[in-house]
């Protein structure tokens, strides 16, 4: 690890010729957080399509040494509730590579300018119960658990 902290990281907008690049981070990421159902193609395909279409949300990648080393998406979704657009990140992930280097830090940085030029009025995110140095992350980003709310959701199809 001592040496990715000196690491030249980038962040940038994700584009269509880095999906090759990103399914297998997602690999990571699902198989880190122990998700079903990754299918390359699939996934390939989900991305081609959210990265076509703006509205739905935002992606940006981190680069070390020349290779994508993270990426952050999120999705945006309209509240009465809270006055506005929201932006959740639906996925966080930095490879072990690069890990404690900074890159999950600039990539959420990016993302919060840019939701904040958009006038986006809240950000939020979903995170597994044992992800401690998840967690450890977030709050010293300035996240906290909405108190007196718990995530609950229902599939609408089979994937």
């Amino acid at each position: 690890m001592a040496a990715a902290k000196h690491m030249q990281i980038s962040v940038r907008p994700a584009a269509a010729a880095d999906i090759a690049a990103l399914v297998p981070l997602v690999q990571s990421y699902w198989e880190f957080e122990a998700i079903d159902g990754f299918k390359p193609s699939r996934i390939e395909a989900l991305l081609r399509g959210f990265l076509s279409a703006p509205e739905r949300g935002a992606c940006w990648v981190a680069e070390a040494d020349g290779r994508l080393c993270g990426y952050l998406l999120a999705v945006y979704v309209f509240s009465l509730e809270h006055g506005g657009v929201m932006a959740e990140i639906d996925e966080l992930f930095v490879a072990d590579r690069v890990r404690c280097a900074g890159a999950g830090s600039l990539l959420l940085a990016r993302a919060e300018r840019r939701f904040v030029q958009q006038g986006i009025v809240r950000l939020q995110l979903q995170l597994g119960v044992k992800n401690g140095r998840g967690r450890v992350f977030y709050e010293r980003h300035g996240y906290v658990p909405r108190a007196g709310f718990e995530l609950l959701d229902k599939p609408t199809r089979v994937p």
